[in-house]
């Protein structure tokens, strides 16, 4: 029996910048030189993105003067910027207030009561402290106390993706389940200050959000149903994508390889999964690319053969939130669901590992 997604719910910090603003802001923490400020400014022009929400952000920046009180200039006595401590207390602060918006909403779009979760499914990489988001949801969202709880931890931008494994495999469990997933991500906690292009690269996509959703054995109305998950490590590939906790917050590491990467070993992985459920990419209707980047989105498309406009709602989604990192295919699948696009659908996220994850989804 397939899992229903029910409900959508999805959040993001109050305020917000453009991303011309952006890399204007961040020049004295990672700029030396007028040259490495040209090129940085490129960069973020050309990572996709127009508009990123944070939680380090006190007012909206659209006038220029961007207020917030989490990061200054480098100086001698700090170098690399706030500590992962800092960083941490400020990831502890907020996640369980995007967490708990996005779980209203999602409970509000399903129509189910707060009290008939039976498990809910956590979902971040970008912080941790415990008693943790999880548990504060009990509180803050009116769920029970008694409620299933499994966190899924550091798994990165596909972690969405291994969240709705783990609540399909509940929901096949117990007919009667109905199961909460919210994943939570403040990436922006994370700039990395200095000069080094490919960490540069990563500060253009980041952002903040959260995204929940409702899955449930029920078969009344309209929604996407998950029909299966797949999973793959590609070889000899350890070194090209990670996310490591320093001493100055998480360091990403995205090689310039990644890109060649899918186009070499996407398609043949992704058609034998297909195949084994008598399918093939021509059956295809619609697709959600989790966006790491405009790279990401073409090497993917170009690896499956497609035209843009297959992948364009992944696109608009980058270029309107960033790369949220594990909310953000979730953000995809709601508006591929309100432009009622017609399945099967695939949603496709990369990882580090490099790990390729797949979900298979049909419209009702």
């Amino acid at each position: 029996m397939p899992s229903w997604l029910r409900g959508f719910g999805l959040a993001l910090p109050e305020h917000s910048i453009a991303q011309a603003d952006a890399a204007d802001f961040v020049l004295p923490f990672n700029a030396d030189t007028e040259e490495q400020a040209r090129v940085l400014r490129g960069l973020y022009r050309r990572a996709g993105v127009r508009r990123r929400h944070s939680v380090v952000l006190e007012s909206n920046a659209d006038a220029g003067v961007v207020q917030q009180s989490t990061y200054s200039p480098r100086s001698a006595e700090s170098p690399l910027g706030p500590t992962t401590s800092e960083r941490m207390r400020s990831y502890e602060q907020h996640a369980s207030l995007l967490a708990t918006l996005a779980t209203q909403r999602a409970l509000s779009d399903s129509q189910t009561e707060a009290a008939d979760i039976t498990h809910l499914v956590t979902v971040s990489c970008s912080g941790f402290h415990a008693p943790g988001f999880d548990i504060e949801l009990l509180q803050t969202a009116g769920l029970s106390p008694s409620v299933a709880r499994t966190h899924v931890g550091f798994m990165g931008c596909h972690g969405a993706l291994n969240g709705l494994r783990v609540a399909d495999a509940f929901l096949k469990a117990d007919p009667h389940a109905n199961v909460l997933l919210c994943c939570v991500e403040l990436c922006s906690l994370h700039h990395q200050y200095g000069w080094s292009p490919d960490r540069i690269v990563s500060n253009a996509l980041f952002a903040d959000g959260a995204a929940a959703v409702v899955l449930t054995n029920d078969d009344a109305g309209a929604g996407w149903r998950l029909l299966a998950s797949g999973s793959v490590v590609l070889p000899e590939t350890l070194g090209d994508m990670g996310w490591r906790i320093r001493d100055h917050g998480f360091e990403m590491t995205l090689s310039a390889r990644v890109p060649e990467l899918i186009k070499q070993h996407l398609r043949p992985w992704l058609s034998d999964w297909l195949g084994s459920r008598n399918l093939t990419l021509d059956d295809i209707r619609s697709w959600a690319f989790h966006p790491g980047g405009p790279r990401i989105l073409s090497a993917a498309g170009e690896a499956l053969g497609l035209q843009r406009e297959q992948w364009a709602v992944s696109e608009s989604v980058l270029a309107d939130f960033g790369n949220m990192s594990s909310p953000t295919i979730l953000f995809i699948l709601d508006r591929l669901r309100a432009e009622a696009v017609a399945g099967p659908c695939v949603a496709l996220a990369f990882g580090p590992g490099l790990t390729i994850e797949a979900a298979l989804l049909s419209s009702a």
